[in-house]
């Protein structure tokens, strides 16, 4: 039997609250927010999204946690878990989803069986956002 690689779970950036951010974010690794975001966020890692914060972001990362508010397109590599206060303004691509009973989503949700499916998904999402910033 192969063994898996750590993870590493250590804590990259921290958006506390109280903070107030404007721009994008790109972070190495597991990212948490617990403040207001205005700008995509980025990361290599986790995502932890307080149930304080709100955000009007792009968010990307492996596996994302919402626990507060996201105006804004959620792309998990890995997975995604809505938390009963957690909501969601904004399409989902993800591999698997977990969603509470109280949560609310308001976009559409793609999940991805494979991969190659999610590798699809994220291209023609990007090719969609690239074509509407250039034809606005």
């Amino acid at each position: 039997m192969a063994l898996d690689k750590q993870k590493d779970y250590s804590i990259n950036t921290i958006i506390g609250p109280g903070s107030y951010i404007v721009g994008n974010i790109d972070s190495p690794g597991f990212t948490r927010v617990d403040g207001n975001v205005l700008g995509d966020l980025k990361a290599q890692g986790q995502v932890v999204i307080g149930e304080n914060a709100r955000m009007k972001s792009n968010v990307s990362g492996t596996f994302v946690t919402i626990g507060g508010v996201v105006y804004g397109d959620v792309l998990a590599s890995e997975g995604i878990f809505i938390m009963a206060t957690g909501l969601v303004k904004g399409d989902i691509i993800t591999r698997r989803i977990r969603a509470d009973e109280g949560c609310f989503i308001h976009g559409h949700v793609k999940v991805c069986k494979t991969v190659e499916a999610w590798n699809k998904a994220v291209l023609e999402y990007r090719e969609i956002i690239a074509f509407t910033k250039n034809h606005g």
